[in-house]
């Protein structure tokens, strides 16, 4: 009995063994364990694997490919046209070099842009306090508003030789003495910066008003003024959020798939490794292809040591407060006049800038048509009565409700018994379970999708869960997916909930005669309920739009698949109407938005963050 004591105190931190404890470690690590590692590992044996035996083939045909890595590279950055009517139009579409250097550019081209643009909204909205904040704090959460691949198609329309870019530059303000044109890599670039921004943003904005302003007061004191106690105290502060938020804009440019099927018209948008993975699976749909896995084990090495790499970093510097808690007043003040100007005149149109594609979705699934004009035109509710009508699109919301809803479930018992055993009890296991549940985060959606194909189709042949079978039915596979790529949502949430609810709580429950289970459904669930609710919402609309292993999966049963995978499978064959697409992506805005009010409203929180502090 002593050895089964120690035994439990040491790997759950309890020394009882109480069942319910164990599950609650052994139960999401089980699952994460088969439904993350192995199938990652199946990969590996694959991608490893040369005519039977242990090689490095596949990953050296790759890396010695001049398609993959290029030097020096080829093609002009910018491109001179000229239109039928004389214009000059000069196209800017990007330097190729290679596949896995055009990715690991273009996601390091996106992340800085959107670290800048992100820290220096957060920066503002934390420190200044002027007229029309309220206007900048509701519009820098509508990038947040996900509408796969509609969105990358406004920004390309926005770009075009007459689209609005080119209308107010050229032909209003003659900024500009020629139009432009962004198609290829940096069409990418644009359209992943503009989406991603706000999560720098939250997690920079968070880490700028939890700042001790009592150091910022010392610095000045001691004659540290303007930039320099920004550049010495308050940015050095701030950086765990914005390398937290810079991170995940890194590995979500990685993976992203929307914008290159949005700008997959020119060659050079292929060449990411996101598109070449996709297009190989729909190319090679039937055989274990060892070149697809290598270059998924290649896509999951860069963005797990990006995703390491930054925590180091930021774990091998000081960020100590004074005082913990929050409890001060943050620093804010009213702008300088030359401050106001810069809000105002720089920040403002930024804003405006950044917002259209959400705004151009909605204005896509209202109009006519949007052919040669700057905006679209004409007013009609017909696409909106197609997406109902229309069985196909009709049964793609259908299926998105109920696998979303499905997976919701499960995520939801994965974040209580994870949080519960993570926050309460300090064993040999937590600090694995910590990290296998945000390691979600750090995995791109086309390296899940790729690794479930290889390990349902080896370990269930000819099965509904085997995706080469004509039996095939993704919604197993998808439900899956869904709640192992989003339960860092809901983990985040709860384990925050349990922070604020006092151990004593549940211990006086358990000294009154409570079992664990009673103690835990009658006093600890009741009072974070809030806190489950809001990350259940925040994963359920995350999985109504999660594109990489719904327009994989999914679509190879086309009655079965989500929405995601029929607004792919348009915006790749140019069958279909992109304004159905367009209604589509107003539906999940709808969702989203009502989704945040809850949430917001509920919870009493006004900000949900999203990052990896």
């Amino acid at each position: 009995m002593a050895k089964v004591s120690k035994w439990s105190e040491k790997l759950f931190g309890t020394p009882l063994f109480e069942p319910l404890v164990a599950f609650s470690y052994l139960f999401p690590l089980i699952y994460l364990a088969i439904f993350l590692i192995v199938p990652v590992v199946t990969m590996l044996l694959i991608a490893f694997s040369y005519e039977g035996t242990p090689s490095l083939h596949w990953f050296k045909n790759i890396l010695s490919s001049s398609y993959y890595v290029q030097f020096p590279p080829q093609g002009d950055f910018v491109n001179k046209q000229i239109t039928a009517t004389g214009e000059t139009v000069y196209l800017l579409r990007g330097i190729d070099f290679g596949v896995i250097v055009n990715s690991l550019l273009v996601s390091g081209i996106v992340t800085i842009l959107a670290s800048l643009l992100g820290t220096i909204f957060a920066f503002v909205m934390a420190r200044y306090d002027f007229r029309g904040k309220n206007f900048f704090r509701i519009a820098l959460f509508v990038p947040l508003l996900v509408t796969p691949f509609v969105n990358a198609y406004v920004i390309k329309r926005m770009f075009i030789e007459y689209g609005i870019v080119n209308y107010i530059l050229h032909d209003i303000l003659h900024l500009l003495p020629f139009r432009i044109k962004v198609d290829g890599l940096v069409g990418v670039a644009i359209a992943q910066a503009m989406a991603y921004y706000p999560i720098v943003y939250l997690n920079a904005y968070a880490s700028f008003i939890n700042i001790d302003p009592t150091l910022e007061e010392q610095a000045e004191n001691l004659g540290s003024k303007s930039l320099h106690l920004f550049r010495t105290v308050t940015f050095p502060l701030a950086l765990p959020g914005i390398a937290a938020g810079a991170t995940l804009v890194f590995i979500f440019s990685l993976e992203d798939l929307a914008a290159p099927i949005v700008f997959h018209g020119d060659p050079l948008a292929k060449k990411l490794m996101s598109f070449q993975i996709y297009s190989k699976f729909l190319g090679e749909f039937g055989e274990r292809s060892p070149e697809i896995a290598a270059l998924s084990i290649i896509m999951l090495a860069l963005a797990i040591l990006a995703f390491l790499g930054i925590r180091k970093y930021v774990s091998l510097r000081q960020y100590a407060m004074l005082s913990k808690g929050g409890r001060w007043k943050p620093r804010v003040s009213k702008p300088k006049p030359w401050q106001a100007v810069l809000i105002y005149a720089l920040l403002l149109p930024m804003l405006l800038f950044t917002i259209f594609p959400q705004i151009g979705v909605v204005m896509l699934s209202l109009a006519k048509q949007w052919s040669v004009t700057v905006l679209p035109n004409g007013l009609t509710l017909n696409w909106i009565k197609e997406m109902i009508i229309k069985p196909e699109v009709r049964s793609a919301i259908i299926n998105s409700l109920t696998y979303a809803g499905a997976a919701v479930i499960m995520i939801i018992l994965l974040a209580v018994t994870s949080s519960y055993a993570a926050g309460r009890f300090k064993g040999a296991l937590s600090p694995v379970l910590e990290s296998i549940v945000i390691l979600p985060m750090a995995v791109p959606g086309i390296v899940v999708a790729m690794g479930y194909f290889y390990l349902f189709s080896s370990l269930f042949p000819n099965t509904i869960l085997d995706p080469i079978s004509i039996n095939f039915n993704p919604a197993l596979v998808l439900i899956i997916a869904y709640s192992i790529r989003r339960l860092p949502f809901a983990a985040r949430s709860v384990f925050a909930g349990l922070q604020q609810v006092h151990v004593s709580l549940e211990e006086a429950s358990m000294n009154l005669g409570a079992s664990r289970w009673k103690t835990i459904s009658g006093v600890l669930l009741p009072l974070i309920s809030l806190n489950v609710f809001g990350g259940a919402m925040l994963s359920f609309v995350y999985s109504m739009s999660e594109t990489s292993t719904s327009i994989t999966l999914g679509a190879l049963v086309t009655e079965r698949q989500p929405m995601t995978a029929y607004m792919a499978d348009v915006m790749m064959s140019g069958v279909g109407s992109v304004h159905v697409v367009a209604a589509l992506g107003l539906l999940l805005i709808i969702v989203q938005i009502i989704a945040i009010v809850l949430v917001n409203m509920i919870t009493k929180q006004r900000y949900s963050f999203i990052g990896l502090t």
